[in-house]
């Protein structure tokens, strides 16, 4: 169900707003380096890549890419709100091991399994929450770094590698429009249908650190989130985001999934690899509650649903 106070709420969201750390759960299971997540009901879906061997780049390549494949294992997992493994699936099928950013339409969940390098290729998969089952819905020319469902009309956005190109595909694949993104602030990494014709999108720059810009130094992870117009396929409210991980990661490194708790944003976040935690944190209070309306936080390590 659409909750237009969702994005009226996000909308208030500034660079100074405040948030509160309400839990974290650590995941009893080796979550890899966790890519997309969403929560349906009492349970979450987190996409993952496990990378055995790095891809390399290389110039002159003969086949175009900047860099070697690499090889890697891409998983699907359901977990519970104290963190216990429920059921995982793998996913992909050669070079394309990578999954990404996923949503939920209501029945299906979907997202996008590519390559690990730009400009290569992906699968879209549809897969049944309930069992993991998962049946090829259509392949890409291009990386795709996340799939998002607009609940208005079925149809599926999802967005390149650096998130530099959206793209509206229908059900069977047929690309309906592809548009640069006009945004340079963050590349975005997961994102949700969040009601109103609008998607909820989160993500990361990797940006030089002062005197260390030389190769394989240290750079700085700024986060963001960003709320885009579906019809447009352009950001109408940008926020930075300063929290960081028990890992030193910022928040919004990868997973993230945003709801409404009250007149507050409730977001989920699984920014480190590996032994992870489901890191949860409020918003400030963003406006007036509707009369009677009240939403507890979830404890931690206990349900987060």
């Amino acid at each position: 169900m659409e909750d237009p106070q969702l994005t009226a709420l996000f909308r208030k969201l500034t660079r100074g707003t405040r948030w509160e750390a309400r839990a974290e759960i650590g995941l009893q299971f080796g979550n890899g380096h966790a890519q997309g997540m969403i929560r349906v009901g009492e349970l979450y879906y987190l996409s993952s890549v496990e990378l055995t061997e790095v891809p390399v780049r290389e110039a002159n390549r003969a086949d175009g890419y900047d860099r070697s494949p690499g090889k890697g294992i891409g998983r699907l997992f359901a977990f519970d709100g104290a963190g216990r493994l429920v059921r995982e699936t793998i996913l992909g099928e050669g070079d394309m091991y990578h999954p990404g950013g996923l949503d939920y339409d209501g029945e299906s969940l979907w997202l996008p399994v590519a390559e690990y390098r730009p400009n290569s290729r992906a699968i879209v998969y549809r897969v049944d929450p309930r069992t993991l089952a998962a049946e090829e819905a259509f392949r890409v020319p291009d990386h795709v770094v996340g799939v998002a469902c607009d609940g208005r009309n079925g149809r599926l956005v999802g967005y390149s590698w650096g998130s530099r190109v959206f793209y509206e595909w229908d059900r069977t694949g047929r690309l309906l429009r592809a548009k640069a993104n006009g945004s340079h602030f963050v590349d975005y990494q997961d994102g949700h249908y969040a009601g109103g014709g609008q998607l909820l999108l989160s993500g990361i720059a990797e940006l030089p650190v002062p005197g260390r810009a030389e190769a394989g130094a240290a750079r700085y992870e700024l986060g963001g989130l960003a709320l885009v117009d579906l019809d447009a396929l352009a950001a109408v409210h940008e926020v930075p985001v300063a929290l960081y991980s028990p890992g030193g990661h910022v928040l919004t490194r990868n997973p993230v999934f945003l709801e409404r708790a009250g007149d507050r944003l409730r977001l989920y976040a699984v920014p480190d690899d590996d032994r992870g935690a489901l890191l949860v944190y409020e918003s400030e209070r963003l406006g007036a509650e509707r009369e009677g309306e009240t939403e507890e936080p979830p404890a931690s390590g206990g349900s987060a649903g």
